[in-house]
This record gives C-alpha cells, structure tokens and sequence, in this order.
C-alpha cells in the first residue's frame, strides 16, 4: 500500500486524482504519444508500437543521458495532460498523484502538498513484490529520488503508510483540515 492506494482513498472521499503514473501507461501504450516519439529516438525500446518498460530500463541503466532524453520527450507530454485537467476540473480541491513531484519542480503547481512515507525496507520489499523491477532496478531508481527525509520537511501533511486505517484516519483528517480552511476564507 502506498502512492497510489493514498490517492484511491482521496478519490473515494470524491476528490478528482490526476495519476501521472497512469498517464504516461497511456503515452507509453500502443500507438501512444510517447511511444511514437521513444521509437523515434530508440527502437529497440519499443515492441508492438508500444514502450518495453523493462527494455526502457536497460538503456537508462547503461547510460544515465538517456534518462535525460527520455524526460526531456515525455515530461511535456505528461504536463499537457495534467493542464487539460486542470482547466476541465472544477472542484475545489484535486489531488496531482506525482511520483516525483519535488524532482520535476512541479510541487509549485501545488497550494499544500501530502507526502506518504514508509520505511524505506518497507517501500522496497512492498515495489520488489510487484516483480516489475528487480533490486538493481529499484537501487538505481531509488538513488535519483530525493530522500523521504527531504520530502517530508517539503509537505504539509506526512501520511503513514505503514497500515491502511493509519493511511485512512490521516487521509479525513487532512480533508477536514482543508474544508477549515476553506470555510475560514
């Protein structure tokens, strides 16, 4: 349980979740925007039209500048999306779940920002037992991340997500605490 389950909660309390995650799937997918730009840049990345994450993986894991090209053509792609919901949503509260919000520099889009934070043994065995990644993966990933240290003392709310009702209970909190300072005003 992590990011993504967090966001669910949100959701089901009826606040619109922008998922960047799921976005880039859709760039990523057959025929996708992103898709067609990464096999213009490596084909070998991409099978059936679609982005090989494993394969995207093994370039970045050999030369760190692919990582950087590969930013440099997606993250345009994931902002249009993100703005067209922006501008199409009226709620007075959404939720951007952005994996890496702080290393885009995206938190200034952001009013008040809500870190989940675990262990870190604990988000590593939570992301190895997916089998999408293998350790060396996860490693290399986690080492490009700012720490959760870093992202804690940036957020104004720490959601633990060591257990789904600790997760839950801070999730109605922070929303009470927002419909406060909504009504104050």
């Amino acid at each position: 349980m992590g990011k993504s389950t967090t966001a669910q909660m949100f959701a089901n309390q009826g606040v619109p979740v922008w998922d960047a995650d799921e976005v880039v799937r859709e760039l990523y997918g057959a025929g996708g925007k992103a898709a067609t730009l990464i096999a213009r840049f490596y084909p070998d990345a991409v099978e059936d039209g679609a982005v090989s994450r494993r394969k995207l993986r093994d370039l970045i894991a050999t030369d760190t500048k692919t990582l950087d090209h590969i930013q440099i053509l997606v993250h345009p792609l994931v902002a249009a999306d993100r703005a067209a919901f922006l501008v199409g949503t009226t709620a007075k509260v959404i939720l951007l779940d952005i994996p890496l919000l702080f290393e885009t520099a995206t938190d200034g889009l952001c009013d008040a920002i809500a870190v989940v934070s675990v262990p870190a043994d604990v988000q590593k065995r939570r992301v190895l037992a997916r089998g999408e990644m293998t350790e060396a993966d996860f490693d290399l990933i986690h080492a490009r991340q700012m720490s959760d240290a870093q992202k804690r003392s940036k957020a104004r709310w720490v959601i633990p997500t060591q257990t789904l009702d600790e997760a839950r209970a801070h999730v109605k909190d922070i929303l009470a605490e927002i419909d406060r300072d909504l009504a104050d005003a």
